[in-house]
């Protein structure tokens, strides 16, 4: 049924992607998506205006995205600092490998936690946080994290000015890019800009990404 709401209707002719129990994403569908990031209360009328369908055809297409769970849910964004959160922290956690459910457990409890992700290289986890002041930070990395069995090391940092926070990103926003920039993402791995390390090397400016710890597979499971 999904798969047949999806094919109605379709223009353009762009890659289609599946997901979840059959919908096919096609150039409409992430049009929809493009829009209903700027703005999540938009009228389906003023949708299918912007999009460039019927108004029957917007809402059918919006109400499958929901229904397949291409859109998970809507909710708001707010100024953190005017609701009183005007300090922001990233703390990077290492985990103690046996004790991840407990570590699981012991973060749920934590409402000031906004965000936690399981990452490579030096630490095995990274806390968002937004409380009112620097001293609430002090406290929670010092009193809380480090009462927890399941933690074994810290590290904090502030984040000063977020500059730049989007929604969503899209696989349309890397299409349109490619079309600003053609030449962009074409042949990579056959061109080596001159100078550039081989091997393990790696040279001031670049990136070397670090394989994770072993136990931060279980991590994933429980999260």
């Amino acid at each position: 049924m999904m798969s047949e709401i999806s094919r109605n209707g379709v223009g353009g002719g762009g890659q289609s992607g599946r997901i979840g129990i059959g919908l096919e994403l096609d150039d409409i569908h992430m049009k929809i998506l493009e829009v209903l990031r700027e703005n999540g209360r938009i009228s389906v009328a003023a949708l299918a205006e912007r999009v460039g369908i019927s108004r029957a055809s917007a809402y059918t297409r919006f109400e499958a995205l929901r229904a397949d769970g291409a859109i998970k849910r809507f909710t708001a964004e707010i100024d953190h600092v005017r609701a009183g959160l005007g300090i922001t922290a990233l703390i990077f956690v290492t985990v103690r490998q046996q004790m991840w459910k407990q570590f699981r457990a012991e973060l749920a409890r934590m409402p000031e936690v906004e965000y936690c992700a399981i990452t490579t290289g030096q630490h095995d986890a990274m806390i968002q946080v937004r409380v009112a002041d620097v001293a609430a930070v002090h406290t929670m990395v010092t009193d809380r994290l480090a009462n927890i069995p399941a933690v074994k090391a810290t590290e904090t940092v502030f984040i000063l000015d977020e500059v730049l926070k989007r929604p969503y990103v899209l696989p349309s926003d890397h299409e349109h890019d490619r079309d600003r920039d053609p030449g962009q993402g074409r042949g990579r791995s056959a061109r080596r800009p001159a100078g550039e390390a081989q091997g393990g090397d790696v040279p001031l400016g670049k990136m070397r990404f670090v394989g994770a710890a072993e136990g931060r597979a279980a991590l994933q499971k429980d999260l």
